[in-house]
């Protein structure tokens, strides 16, 4: 009796982890909106800070990288981790150039793409209801993408948007990787991948304008520190050590909780405007994407 009480505070403490976490990730656009420095640098100090956050982490659990057993995933790892790193920048430039909730829901194709991708790779069945699903919340993304408009009337929404889907696609890229390694638990499988992110981003950031970081002061050292630590070291902790104890199903279905807090604070915090087709088409790709998640009658 103990220990079905025991294992139940265990799934209910995960449950209130991975929503935390969530919600921790949906509020990241208001942090790197302001903070001074170029997006691809924000993201290489975004997985340095990740790095030793993590790191931490696994050494202070005592879990130990076993480096033997994924020598055949290594290229993928490392593969996945440059399309995370550059998922990051484009996201981070979709912030400039449209509102926080356009450039989350735009960000939000990703589960259209990986449906698609999916059926088309790993020949999973489409059924009717994906199909739906696919369709619909395709229709939001068009939605969203004719509305036009931009943060202050110049029209910029469509880069952001842009940038937005770019980003879909990267990260779409990393969770279909990920599918083919077996051998790396999720926290460790995170740490290499932003190794290989921030191994990758060095240079590129040095190619493009060099580091700024060293010149942040008060407000913009603070949230880059935020957005290294907590938003990404501390988050995946939380998300990753908790997944062990929810099912993959319900988890998918809490991860609803970013985009849901990411819109609601672009209009309540940041009071950027959200058009009457915005809203209509968030609404479809939101909607129609956790339906997909969902699991159907038999």
């Amino acid at each position: 009796m103990q220990g079905i009480e025991n294992n139940r505070a265990a799934v209910n403490r995960s449950r209130l982890f991975i929503a935390l976490s969530m919600a921790i990730f949906g509020t990241i656009g208001l942090f790197v909106r302001n903070i001074p420095l170029p997006s691809a640098e924000i993201a290489l100090c975004r997985a340095v800070l990740a790095i030793l956050a993590i790191g931490s982490y696994l050494l202070v659990t005592k879990q130990k990288l076993e480096l033997s057993g994924m020598r055949r995933e290594l290229i993928l790892l490392i593969i996945s981790g440059i399309a995370m790193g550059f998922n990051w920048i484009l996201l981070f430039e979709a912030y400039k150039y449209t509102t926080v909730s356009v450039a989350t829901l735009s960000y939000y194709a990703a589960p259209v793409i990986i449906t698609l991708v999916s059926t088309l790779l790993f020949r999973e069945e489409m059924t009717k209801r994906k199909l739906l699903c696919f369709v619909m919340s395709t229709l939001g993304i068009l939605l969203i993408t004719i509305s036009g408009g931009g943060m202050s009337g110049k029209g910029t929404d469509h880069v952001g948007i842009l940038f937005g889907l770019g980003a879909a696609v990267l990260y779409a890229t990393v969770v279909l990787l990920n599918k083919f390694i077996k051998n790396v638990g999720g926290i460790q499988r995170t740490f290499l991948q932003f190794a290989a992110a921030a191994v990758t981003l060095f240079p590129y950031v040095m190619m493009t304008g060099g580091m700024h970081s060293g010149e942040l002061k008060g407000a913009g050292l603070v949230l880059l520190l935020i957005v290294g630590l907590v938003h990404t070291g501390v988050a995946y902790c939380m998300y990753f050590s908790s997944l062990q104890h929810v099912p993959g199903q319900e988890a998918a279905v809490l991860s609803y909780i970013d985009p849901l807090v990411a819109v609601i604070l672009s209009v309540s915090v940041l009071r950027e405007p959200m058009s009457a087709l915005q809203v209509i088409g968030g609404a479809m790709i939101l909607g129609f994407t956790l339906l997909n998640e969902l699991p159907e009658k038999e």
